[in-house]
């Protein structure tokens, strides 16, 4: 299992019905929905480079399978 889920492409029905409320949500301006998705997407990446700083090294760093034994086990005395 990945560790970080592969993103799926949107279709092209669901983009052209974003595309047509952000341009709404701006007036009809598609100008203004374009400088509003910048500026909301340098939040976003903002707000990524806040949490990858923010995670524990331990929960970020690969997993190794565990080391195997070399030479004979030993029994507690």
């Amino acid at each position: 299992m990945p560790a970080v889920p592969e993103p799926s492409a949107p279709s092209a029905g669901d983009l052209e019905l974003a595309a047509d409320q952000a341009i709404a949500a701006c007036g009809g301006d598609p100008r203004e929905a374009v400088k509003a998705l910048i500026v909301a997407n340098g939040f976003l990446e903002a707000q990524v480079e806040e949490l990858r700083a923010s995670v524990s090294a331990g929960y970020s760093r690969p997993v190794r399978p565990p080391a195997r034994s070399q030479g004979r086990l030993r029994c507690p005395r």
